[in-house]
């Protein structure tokens, strides 16, 4: 294995960058994603809620809106209107310790500005304007920000489908500029909005647009989806020690399975244990735009923590069905039409390999995910130097490399450093699903700093390699991060 030790100088280094100034309002810095959380409150919204919030120094969060789904409305099944407001006050308290690690967390008066409550009377209503809807609208029609915003929704598409009918409705001459930035995760389509207004009002200007089945692995039925030798990452002996004691207000209202005879909600499942991980089903929404070099954001084929999917019709990327001559439906992708909902429901335990490739493109990160959810807990109640923090991975070549066949392409991640000094295991690879180039490449001293890959003589023109460059820490918890060059073949 290729281990190098740093030196210690690196911790100053990285002080200074974590350390940089912030306002009490968003930092807003222009190399970081914009979002705006949409969720209907559901107890798996609860827990995302807590992993959101440790990993709110990532990105510029807009907006975070409750809205209502087909499963939770006000009277029905409902967490209440003020559901998150516990949490952000967990928040605050946890905010000073945090910012010892970064100070790109957003003060905790700036989270509770832009918390609004959005159409949550009934499943699929979007006839009201809200405060939420009108919070939507203000971000996206605002012209002194260009960049791309990604609207994620936990539950159903309602308050963003009433927020875009509202700039339909009162800034026409805007909705090619909003369409522009505009970005969608979906977790499921927990409405008919998105296919009764959004698809057919918006669909001209092809907004890119993620509905994700494969959030499952991290939901309810996890015990089954996620691979064995994974399964201790979410059990309630690594959940006690890493999140659920010691860590503070915030992880504390972190829910777990309470008991023996817990039953998960509507998508069932067995009886899990005391501690036992409950489910995060709407977090690959947010985890999909957390900055961790595999550059998913570029396109959601790339793949990364929070799945990988395929483009089924004009700009709408669904999940892979690893099944031959699959027909996806025209309509709705949710609980009665998705492929892996039908599984579990339907097949389940037969065919698990079927299940295991269509589960992939999230389970391959599962024990990455859950040591960087611990790292963050302890942020929460450490000081820096007791605590572990993600390696730094740059590299000296090119991220975009043109290749004639039978080339030799060096490879080098030299630049690349832990700010805690650790020593450092690197280990490039090839991730094959992203590749448009159908075979396997052999990478030389895959497992060292410096490494290389001659390009096969059978590869088309025009097709591509991705190859990752994959660093993890010696600390505690270890904590990966990436770098992914494209090969692309002249």
């Amino acid at each position: 294995m290729g281990i190098k030790v740093k030196d210690i100088t690196v911790f100053a280094f990285f002080l200074v960058i974590s350390t940089s100034s912030s306002s009490q309002n968003n930092p807003n810095e222009k190399g970081k994603t914009r979002i705006i959380v949409t969720s209907d409150g559901e107890i798996d919204d609860e827990c995302s809620m807590v992993r959101f919030l440790l990993y709110a120094n990532e990105w510029d969060v807009e907006g975070i809106v409750t809205s209502s789904s087909q499963y939770h409305w006000r009277g029905h099944k409902w967490a209440g209107d003020d559901w998150i407001d516990p949490y952000l006050e967990a928040y605050a308290e946890v905010y000073p310790n945090l910012i010892k690690h970064s100070k790109e967390y957003p003060t905790p008066a700036y989270l509770k500005s832009i918390n609004f409550l959005g159409n949550v009377e009934a499943k699929g209503e979007m006839d009201s304007i809200t405060p939420g809807s009108q919070h939507i609208v203000k971000v996206l029609v605002d012209e002194s920000d260009d960049r791309p915003i990604w609207i994620q929704a936990w539950g159903g598409t309602n308050t963003i489908a009433r927020a875009l009918k509202t700039i339909e409705e009162e800034h026409p001459d805007k909705m090619e500029y909003v369409a522009k930035k505009l970005r969608f995760f979906f977790i499921w389509e927990q409405d008919d909005t998105y296919q009764k207004y959004i698809r057919p009002h918006w669909g001209k200007y092809n907004i890119q647009t993620i509905i994700s089945d494969q959030f499952m692995a991290l939901a309810y039925f996890w015990d089954k989806i996620i691979p064995t030798e994974k399964r201790k990452f979410f059990k309630s002996e690594w959940m006690k020690s890493n999140i659920l004691e010691d860590h503070g207000p915030l992880c504390s209202l972190y829910e777990a399975v309470k008991g023996s005879d817990d039953k998960e909600g509507f998508l069932g499942g067995d009886a899990k244990s005391k501690g036992d991980f409950r489910s995060e089903g709407d977090s690959p929404a947010f985890i999909h735009t957390i900055s961790t070099g595999l550059r998913s954001l570029e396109s959601p084929d790339y793949g990364g923590w929070g799945g990988r999917y395929t483009n089924v019709r004009e700009n709408t990327w669904l999940d892979a069905v690893p099944e031959t001559n699959y027909a996806y439906p025209e309509g709705r992708w949710y609980t009665t039409t998705a492929w892996g909902r039908n599984y579990m429901r339907n097949t389940y335990p037969e065919n698990q390999d079927l299940m295991s490739a269509y589960f992939n493109p999230i389970t391959r990160w599962a024990d990455v995910l859950q040591n960087d959810f611990a790292a963050r807990a302890d942020w929460c109640v450490k000081s820096f130097e007791e605590t572990n923090h993600p390696p730094i991975v740059k590299l000296e070549n090119a991220l975009d490399i043109p290749a004639k066949l039978g080339a030799e392409i060096k490879l080098s991640a030299k630049g690349t450093h832990d700010p805690d000094g650790d020593a450092l295991l690197f280990n490039w690879w090839q991730y094959g699903d992203a590749d448009t180039y159908n075979g396997s490449v052999q990478i030389a001293n895959a497992d060292n700093e410096n490494a290389s890959i001659t390009i096969p003589e059978d590869v088309k023109k025009g097709e591509t390699i991705h190859v990752i460059c994959e660093v993890t820490d010696y600390g505690s918890p270890q904590i990966t991060r990436y770098q992914r060059v494209i090969i692309t073949v002249k």
